[in-house]
C-alpha cells in the first residue's frame, strides 16, 4: 500500500509543478501582450515576456504579433518545454503554451 500511496503523492506533486509553470507563461503572456499594446517594438514585449518568465526565459520560445494600426490586437504566445522530472513516469517532456492578445493602443 506505501508505494502506491508515494506514488499518488509524487503525481500530485508532478501535477502541482506544472500548473504553476503553465500560470507563470500565463502571466509572462499577457505582460507581453500589455507590452505590446503600448509599444511599437516587438522586441520590447518579447523582452517583457522574458522578465516575467525569470530562470524560464532561457528555455522558452516567445512569438510576438503586432499590427501597426491602433484598435487591432497584438499576440504574444510562448512555448516552453516542461521536463517531467520523475523517473517513475519516464521523465517525458510536454510543450507547455500561453497566449495572450490585447488591442493596441499607440
Amino acid at each position: 500500500m506505501l508505494p502506491l500511496v508515494l506514488l499518488l503523492v509524487l503525481a500530485l506533486v508532478e501535477v502541482a509543478v506544472t500548473a504553476r509553470t503553465q500560470l507563470e507563461l500565463v502571466n509572462a503572456a499577457r505582460e507581453g501582450a500589455r507590452e505590446a499594446a503600448v509599444s511599437p517594438d516587438p522586441a520590447a514585449a518579447s523582452a517583457a515576456a522574458r522578465a516575467a518568465l525569470g530562470d524560464l526565459a532561457s528555455a522558452a520560445r516567445v512569438s510576438v504579433s503586432r499590427p501597426t494600426v491602433v484598435g487591432r490586437p497584438a499576440t504574444v504566445e510562448i512555448v516552453l518545454r516542461h521536463r517531467i522530472a520523475a523517473p517513475v513516469f519516464g521523465g517525458f517532456a510536454i510543450d507547455l503554451r500561453a497566449r495572450a492578445t490585447m488591442r493596441v493602443e499607440r
